[in-house]
């Protein structure tokens, strides 16, 4: 099987319902220029084959650049030889510095299209431990203390059993959210903290404690990824565990310097963050030689195969952003959350099901790479 080329469209998508982060960071109406709907890029992978490659990623225009540029490297290539794309994307990134969710793209497109020929799911070539995966509530911040109340229980309500707090980035304020988050949910409910990288080492240690005193699961990303010094001593003084190198570039060699360093506890894999499925799985087995756990980040098909594939993850994370948005997380197709819990695609391929003539006709850019070059069409 060889690859013949690339399609990219970018195309504009609705938004999500707008929400907030802690203090500091852009909201989600940040993501896009004022009056600008959000942009993704629709990538089409074509093969001498039957069998094509499709998936979906954001920030568009950036993602269609390096499609433009580089992609042309591939063609040509087998891509049912993953292992040996995988590395030809990251001696890419050598030279581009690729943003870090550009850097799966390719490895993305291969498994859709290794797994429909060889009609197997993907989690099953990978691994294989369990298709039904409990969802923990990933909240939003909420302004008040009471909106937080109102959603957790309406995430109660609808099954959930596991609740991830994103806070204000307060120590204070943050210290008495979680003391009521166990009250509202109980001694049973698994519960996690994402800081957001929102406070330094000071903070961090004062609110750590706070959170092991109502038995969390995990303290996440308190601090920015760049001090892996600053982890190291922050986990020597807590018993929580520390799940970290979640936004730091460099898939396995990375996730390794971390776990040489004593940094984390837990480690995070990301279909987006950690260079695809094939990044995803070293990190994962890694972690698991370390007897350490591998938590996926963030949601989506992909990450869902990911979640399915290996023994030492523990949930798949879904973000709450409002009433609505909760209850009509039953009604999500492959990704719905049915009492609180994902039942995983079993199916071969990603399963992205675009409606290419709708694309084609809507994108406001085409660029093709093949064997002749790029061609690049630009209606707006």
């Amino acid at each position: 099987m060889k690859i013949t080329g690339f399609t990219c469209w970018v195309v504009e998508h609705e938004p999500m319902p707008p929400f907030s982060w802690r203090a500091g960071l852009p909201s989600t109406a940040s993501d896009s220029p004022p009056g600008m709907a959000p942009r993704k890029a629709v990538i089409r992978m074509h093969t001498d084959t039957q069998w094509f490659g499709a998936t979906e990623l954001g920030k568009g225009d950036g993602i269609a650049d390096s499609v433009r540029r580089r992609f042309g490297r591939f063609v040509g290539e087998d891509p049912q030889m993953t292992e040996r794309l995988w590395h030809l994307m990251w001696e890419t990134d050598r030279i581009e510095e690729f943003a870090v969710h550009t850097t799966g793209a390719i490895d993305l497109l291969c498994w859709d299209v290794k797994s429909l020929a060889a009609n197997m799911p993907i989690h099953q070539m990978i691994g294989g431990n369990a298709t039904r995966i409990p969802a923990y509530a990933s909240t939003v911040t909420w302004d008040t203390l009471k909106d937080y109340e109102r959603h957790i229980k309406l995430c109660m309500d609808v099954g959930f059993r596991a609740f991830k707090l994103h806070a204000w980035g307060d120590v204070k304020a943050d210290r008495e959210l979680a003391r009521h988050l166990r009250q509202w949910t109980g001694l049973d409910a698994d519960l996690m903290y994402d800081g957001s990288a929102g406070f330094d080492y000071v903070d961090a240690l004062a609110l750590g404690k706070a959170l092991e005193g109502e038995g969390f699961l995990w303290y996440e990303e308190p601090m920015r990824e760049h001090n892996i010094g600053h982890y190291a001593r922050l986990r020597e003084k807590l018993d929580i565990p520390i799940l970290a190198a979640e936004t730091s570039d460099g898939a396995h060699w990375n996730a390794a310097t971390w776990i040489e360093a004593g940094a984390l506890d837990m480690v995070r894999i990301s279909a987006a963050f950690k260079g695809g499925i094939t990044g995803s799985m070293k990190i994962a087995h890694l972690a698991e030689s370390f007897g350490m756990r591998a938590q996926v980040h963030g949601m989506g098909r992909e990450n869902a195969q990911l979640c399915a594939a290996f023994v030492n993850n523990d949930y798949y994370e879904q973000l709450v952003i409002n009433e609505e948005q909760i209850r009509g997380l039953r009604d999500l197709g492959e990704l719905s959350i049915i009492d609180g819990d994902l039942n995983v695609r079993t199916k071969p391929g990603l399963g992205y099901a675009f409606d290419w003539d709708v694309i084609d006709r809507t994108a406001l850019t085409r660029i093709d790479v093949d064997a002749d070059g790029v061609r690049e069409d630009r209606r707006s």
